[in-house]
């Protein structure tokens, strides 16, 4: 399914994809019936052209876009290397808004375990202490997580702390989460699973509180909800439950 709902501008939308990482299109991932990058491409690119009708995510501190990017590249201090892509960037007056958008990922196993010599060489700042001991934990095996990406999302938050600084903002990391009950073939997933990825989301939050880039985990069916409610969105958010079910 490479179609794309009704109000995205598909030529933008696809044009974003294909600058990504991944292959996402041509590779025909994109349009399997779990693909996360389609559900996050759909949901955000809808706002490409209308950054200004995109309300603050629920429970999130940011303010209203003034620009919406989907499959953003967020740069670290350095220019060789991978650099981290978000799903969606939101640009407020006063905040950089990084998305990362999970939806079966975490019910899968093949989390990054290991962090290069590149981050242990940086000052990160004061104010990336938490951060700097979940990696620290993380690399040496002291901490571990099952179904969080922590590693990928750790990356994620160094490399919106250095964008951030360089357009004067305050930086938030948006980890946007679903808890589907089955899988797209119907079958079962383990609630115990969906249990224990939601505790480490937890965990992980804990961790970085009051850290320089705020973690703020959202889920989807609250966003969906948030969206259901707003005159402009409602007929949006019902696509998006007609086409990928409640997530």
């Amino acid at each position: 399914m490479t179609d794309f709902l009704p109000g995205v501008p598909a030529d933008a939308v696809r044009a974003a994809l294909s600058r990504a990482p991944g292959n996402e299109l041509a590779s025909g991932k994109f349009a399997t019936a779990e693909s996360s990058s389609a559900l996050a491409a759909n949901a955000f690119g809808w706002f490409l052209d209308r950054p200004t009708l995109l309300p603050a995510l629920p429970g999130v501190p940011m303010g209203r876009p003034e620009a919406v990017e989907v499959q953003a590249e967020m740069r670290f201090p350095w220019s060789g290397g991978r650099h981290p892509w978000l799903d969606a960037v939101l640009t407020t007056a006063t905040t950089l808004v990084g998305v990362e958008s999970n939806r079966y990922e975490p019910f899968r196993p093949g989390k990054a375990t290991a962090f290069s010599e590149a981050y242990d060489s940086r000052d990160w700042g004061p104010g990336m202490a938490g951060y700097d001991a979940l990696r620290a934990a993380l690399s040496d095996g002291r901490l571990s997580y099952r179904h969080l990406d922590a590693v990928q999302l750790v990356k994620q938050a160094y490399a919106l702390r250095t964008q951030a600084q360089k357009r004067a903002r305050g930086a938030v990391l948006v980890y946007l989460h679903a808890a589907p009950a089955a899988w797209a073939n119907g079958k079962l997933l383990d609630p115990a699973a969906i249990r224990a990825h939601a505790a480490e989301v937890r965990d992980f939050a804990a961790r970085v509180k009051g850290q320089d880039v705020t973690f703020a985990p959202v889920r989807w069916a609250d966003l969906l909800k948030q969206w259901a409610g707003v005159p402009a969105l409602a007929e949006h958010a019902a696509a998006i439950t007609a086409r990928f079910g409640v997530i």
